[in-house]
């Protein structure tokens, strides 16, 4: 399975978890990470077009700047926050590929397919992620970290930086 196959949210979407046996598991650890507090700083990581999300890239976009911005400011000099959910339930049809598979399987005839993964459809312009810093050096990585997490992102992404000055909710 491509996650290729999966970029376009086409058709309803599927989040009703009760009704399936053997669903699968989110893969995304944290949704927030760092030190919670007064930061000067919020970079915006934002997606450019309507496109459905994968929990597994989701989950390495969140690692690639975490572990970045982690190595120059510390554990304790940023917070980050993701900010979109994986939702929604991507099913697949496995095809049988070997031999006598033709009267084996039925083909497309009622064809449902098992639960495989999880996904999060976002909107054009839609934040997926959030870094908080303190001073330029700071922001300088947080730009740094997410050009080099958005490369795991399906579609691109663009950088927007937010002159907070405020203190973040509990």
């Amino acid at each position: 399975m491509h996650g290729a196959n999966y970029r376009r949210g086409n058709g309803q979407v599927f989040t009703r978890k009760e009704y399936i046996k053997g669903k699968p598991q989110i893969k995304i650890a944290k949704f927030q990470g760092g030190k919670r507090g007064n930061y000067q700083y919020c970079v915006q990581l934002l997606i450019n077009e309507k496109i459905q999300i994968r929990h597994m890239a989701i989950e390495s976009t969140r690692l690639a700047a975490n572990k970045t911005l982690e190595q120059t400011t510390g554990e304790t000099g940023y917070y980050s926050r993701l900010r979109i959910y994986p939702h929604n339930l991507l099913r697949e049809n496995k095809q049988i590929a070997t031999a006598g598979a033709d009267r084996v399987s039925e083909g497309m005839r009622r064809a449902w397919g098992k639960a495989v993964s999880l996904g999060a459809r976002v909107r054009q312009g839609q934040c997926i992620m959030e870094l908080y810093v303190n001073g330029d050096a700071h922001l300088e990585a947080a730009k740094k970290a997410l050009r080099s997490a958005c490369v795991k992102m399906p579609g691109t992404a663009t950088i927007k930086v937010i002159n907070w000055d405020g203190k973040l909710s509990p």
